[in-house]
C-alpha cells in the first residue's frame, strides 16, 4: 500500500514518522495506564495523514512498555471480501519501504494446525491494507528484530473472535509477543455522532465486555470495520487474566482536516494487566 496509505520512499516515510512521534510526545490529553504487563494495542489503519498521530500514540506506548518483542501478531479485517474467512500467510516475509519483515513461518503453521479457523491463504491479503499499514510503524520503533503472524478476518462474529482469542492465548508467549488489532471506528457520520457512539463502544472495550461490545455494535448499528480483531484481542486478554484495557488517544478525521460533517473515528487502546 506504499504510495497510497503512506509514502513509497523510505526517506519521506521516516520523516513522517519523525514528525508524528515528535508531535505525540508533546500531547498530554490522555494518561497512560500503569500496566505491569502489556498484551497489545488497537491501532487505526487509515492513511497516515489522517490516523497517523493516533497510531503513533499506540506505538509509542508499545515501544515504552515492550521495547523488544520477538513476535507481533497483527489482526485486521478483510475489507475486500476475498479469500478465506480467517487467513494467515504462506509467505516468509512481507516488504515495505523500510525493508523486509520476517514472517514466523513455524508460528503460522502451528496456529493453522491447532485451529480449525485459520487457513493459510495469501489471496485474503493480496489487496488488504489493514495489516500492512501497521508494519512501517513497527519497523520504525523496533527495526527489523521481530517476526510477524498476520491474520486477516472476514468472519468477525463473536463466536469466531472468541475462538480465535482462545487459540491465540495458547500460542502467546508472555513478555515476547504482542498483538496489534487493526481497526478504524465510526465511518462517515457527523463528528459529534461519531464521538458519542465511539466513546460508548470504547467503554465496553475498556471493561473487556465482549457480549456488551457486540450488543452495542448491533444496537447502535456501528460501522466499525475491525470489530472482530478488537474482540479477538479482548477475548485473548481475558484468557490471560487482564482486568481492563485503556484508551490512549481518540480523534476523528474532522479534527485533522477541519471538515466535521462526514468523519471517521480513530482510537489507540492499550491492553494489559
Amino acid at each position: 500500500m506504499a504510495g497510497t496509505f503512506y509514502p513509497r520512499h523510505e526517506k519521506e516515510l521516516r520523516e513522517i514518522f519523525d514528525n508524528l512521534f515528535a508531535a505525540i510526545r508533546s500531547k498530554t490529553d490522555y494518561s497512560e495506564p500503569e500496566f505491569k504487563e502489556v498484551f497489545g494495542i488497537v491501532s487505526p489503519h487509515a492513511g497516515y495523514q489522517y490516523s497517523g498521530l493516533v497510531a503513533a500514540k499506540g506505538f509509542s506506548f508499545l515501544k515504552k512498555h515492550m521495547p523488544s518483542p520477538e513476535r507481533v501478531i497483527i489482526i485486521g479485517p478483510n475489507h475486500q471480501g476475498i479469500g478465506s474467512m480467517i487467513a494467515s500467510t504462506r509467505k516468509s516475509y512481507w516488504i515495505t519501504p523500510l525493508g523486509d519483515v520476517a514472517v514466523d513461518v513455524e508460528g503460522v503453521k502451528k496456529l493453522s494446525s491447532t485451529s480449525n479457523l485459520v487457513d493459510i491463504d495469501d489471496l485474503a491479503h493480496e489487496y488488504e491494507h489493514s495489516l500492512e499499514v501497521q508494519l512501517p510503524f513497527l519497523q520504525y520503533i523496533y527495526g527489523g528484530n521481530f517476526k510477524i503472524i498476520p491474520i486477516c478476518m472476514m468472519a468477525q462474529d463473536k463466536t469466531f473472535a472468541e475462538e480465535l482469542g482462545t487459540c491465540l492465548s495458547e500460542i502467546f508467549v508472555r513478555g515476547k509477543d504482542v498483538i496489534v488489532a487493526s481497526s478504524d471506528f465510526t465511518h462517515y457520520e457527523p463528528h459529534e455522532n461519531a464521538l458519542k457512539k465511539d466513546r460508548g463502544l470504547i467503554n465496553y472495550i475498556e471493561k473487556l465486555d465482549v457480549n456488551g461490545f457486540y450488543d452495542y455494535l448491533s444496537d447502535r448499528k456501528m460501522s466499525v470495520c475491525g470489530f472482530g480483531p478488537i474482540a479477538t484481542l479482548m477475548a485473548m486478554s481475558k484468557k490471560l487474566n487482564a482486568s481492563e484495557s485503556k484508551l490512549l488517544m481518540y480523534m476523528t478525521s474532522g479534527e485533522v482536516v477541519g471538515e466535521y460533517d462526514q468523519v471517521v473515528g480513530y482510537a489507540s487502546i492499550a491492553f494489559g494487566r
